[in-house]
């Protein structure tokens, strides 16, 4: 049998289903032959497929793209295409990318320098008098952890760019980001090393064996101290104990044991901080030795730190102020320590801001306030012991 459409038809469905007179199946002329009863005699054949009212050639790819849809698709209204994929976002743009000498300078980050400022001057402190040149050598001092530090931190970023990487801030330094290339932050490495090596040999500070004690340490802690828990944070800690040692050496004065035991133990507790920080906004992947570390062992390693340093800085007072105002500076610098200590713990548990210890220090009004009257009174007792 042959269909109209010159296609061949098996007829044994239709033989089986229709018990009527004897029909020839040899051949089946379609013409004669009702189509509903066809269809009724063969449910479970599909029916035929029509692809609208034009011939197959004329249809393009788009035309069965769009009309290859069935009627449920029509009855809830979707005229989507079939075969289209969904609309895509477009990438986000990139962060616009600083120029090379602003990324070299960010590179040495200047927001740390102060550091040197609020260390290396304590020496004047205890100058009972003031030598001739006490106050160039003191700057020349800072001059020189200046650039001793901006190396350290060039060195740094570039044995951590990889690690950098997977932190949530630390990601956008300018090495870590692409904005300075490793042959740049080299020659701006080689370049402070000179200055470095000039400064000190041609300078008016002839006693500077902190700052090679302090590259020594820095230079084993890029290269793997960093990694071991409690000694990274040490390290750091005796970097700040070496600037006042720089700072009395280079004024002429003997360094006080309990000041530099209260600006070690201050230090632990502002680096101690740091990593908590960024243990809790980053996690551990990024810095090895977190690994050695919880958060509630650095809550107690701060707050042991704290007690230390409060303790020590007010017998540092005892010993630097004489009679008879010796316990109206102890008396009268109690409350002011505590405030400050109090208040960073505040801000690093409660806030969680420690990750900038400098910002801190120098931008927190409560901070700042507490500093400027514990200053007015500190300096005027020291002022009215020695005069």
């Amino acid at each position: 049998m042959t269909t109209s459409a010159d296609q061949p038809l098996d007829t044994s469905p239709l033989k089986t289903s229709l018990d009527t007179s004897p029909l020839d199946t040899t051949t089946l002329d379609t013409s004669s032959l009702d189509t509903t009863a066809l269809n009724a005699a063969l449910p479970d054949a599909p029916p035929p497929r029509r692809l609208r009212d034009r011939p197959r050639d004329d249809l393009t790819v788009h035309d069965v793209t769009v009309h290859d849809r069935t009627e449920d698709d029509t009855r809830t209204g979707d005229t989507r295409p079939r075969n289209t994929a969904p609309p895509t976002e477009p990438p986000p743009r990139p962060r616009p990318s600083r120029s090379l000498p602003r990324a070299l300078l960010s590179l040495v980050r200047p927001g740390q320098l102060p550091k040197n400022l609020l260390v290396v001057p304590l020496a004047l402190l205890d100058a009972q008098t003031a030598p001739q040149g006490l106050a160039a050598r003191t700057a020349w001092a800072v001059l020189l952890f200046t650039l001793a530090s901006s190396l350290v931190y060039v060195l740094n970023d570039l044995s951590d760019r990889h690690r950098d990487r997977l932190h949530p801030d630390k990601r956008h330094r300018p090495i870590a980001s692409g904005q300075v290339s490793v042959s740049a932050a080299l020659a701006l490495g080689t370049g402070l090393a000179l200055l470095l090596t000039a400064a000190a040999l041609y300078g008016p500070v002839t006693d500077w064996w902190p700052i090679a004690v302090y590259l020594a340490l820095n230079l084993a802690y890029s290269r793997g101290l960093k990694h071991v828990p409690l000694l990274d944070v040490f390290i750091v800690a005796i970097g700040f104990a070496l600037r006042v040692v720089q700072g009395h050496l280079a004024g002429g004065t003997a360094v006080r044991g309990w000041m530099l035991v209260s600006v070690f133990s201050l230090c632990l507790v502002f680096v101690l901080g740091k990593r908590r920080h960024e243990m809790t906004a980053g996690g551990v992947s990024h810095r090895p030795s977190l690994r050695g570390y919880s958060v509630p062992f650095l809550d107690h390693l701060i707050a042991l730190c704290a007690g230390v340093t409060v303790i020590t800085f007010l017998l540092n007072l005892e010993e630097s102020v004489g009679a008879p105002h010796t316990d109206l500076a102890i008396l009268g610098s109690a409350p002011f320590a505590l405030f400050a200590m109090a208040r960073y713990l505040q801000l690093l548990h409660v806030d969680g801001d420690g990750g900038e210890p400098t910002r801190i220090l120098l931008r927190d009004r409560a901070m700042v306030v507490n500093f400027l009257l514990w200053a007015l009174l500190l300096g005027g007792t020291l002022l009215a012991a020695r005069y």
